[in-house]
């Protein structure tokens, strides 16, 4: 594993080599690879790992009985997933993590953590920091969602939702992490929907987009 790729995500910041080398075999770390596609975490089993994208990008999903998606977020390189759980262990999910595209995952017992809480090693705080901070960040990103989807019209929601990544983004023009299936589950819509939406926002001059890549006029 690269310390110096580690370095530069949020979960181990401040770490020296020496304290990532010693974080990685306490919490158990370990790789594994995934296609397109592919399962990660399933909603209903509890995990006891959390995990840092290496490579690639993972979704977040709500997938109901009656085969219904809803996207809870995008979860990309250097970000993490399945944090809380982790931490409660025994909890079941309530969601599925799946690879948006070829992926490498590093997987954390973040749980072991809880019992260093009183250790006098330097690494164990920085971590327990770092993780409170994602925790912050990712409240922002659920409540930002609550946003999104709150208008009752397609363009509202897809005003919202756009408005956003420009602020984030301090731009105009930005690609999204979503193609238009994934776009249209997060912002629980149908993709015809959407689309026709879309083409009539480009025709009253409210946006221009082709694919991911939008600009706000």
């Amino acid at each position: 594993m690269d310390a110096v790729q580690l370095q530069k995500t949020k979960l181990f910041r401040g770490l020296t080599d020496s304290e990532i080398a010693e974080a990685l075999q306490v919490l158990e770390a370990h790789e594994k690879r995934y296609e397109k596609g592919e399962t990660i975490l399933n909603a209903g089993s509890a995990t006891e790992r959390m995990g840092l994208v290496l490579d690639g990008s993972v979704t977040i999903e709500s997938n109901d009985a009656w085969g219904n998606r809803t996207i809870i977020s995008h979860v990309e390189r250097d970000q993490v997933f399945a944090e809380t759980y982790a931490l409660l262990e025994n909890e079941p999910m309530l969601v599925d993590v799946t690879a948006s595209e070829v992926s490498r995952v590093l997987f954390l017992r973040s749980g072991r953590i809880q019992g260093l809480t009183n250790s006098l090693r330097p690494w164990v705080l920085k971590y327990i920091a770092n993780l409170l901070t994602i925790s912050a960040h990712k409240n922002l990103i659920l409540s930002g969602r609550s946003f999104h989807i709150a208008p009752k019209t397609i363009r509202g929601r897809v005003m919202a939702y756009l408005n956003s990544v420009s602020l984030q983004k301090n731009s105009r023009e930005f690609d999204i992490p979503f193609d238009r299936q994934q776009l249209a589950d997060y912002l629980n819509l149908e993709r015809s929907a959407l689309s026709k939406e879309l083409g009539k926002m480009q025709r009253d001059g409210l946006i221009s987009c082709r694919k991911n890549h939008f600009t706000i006029r």
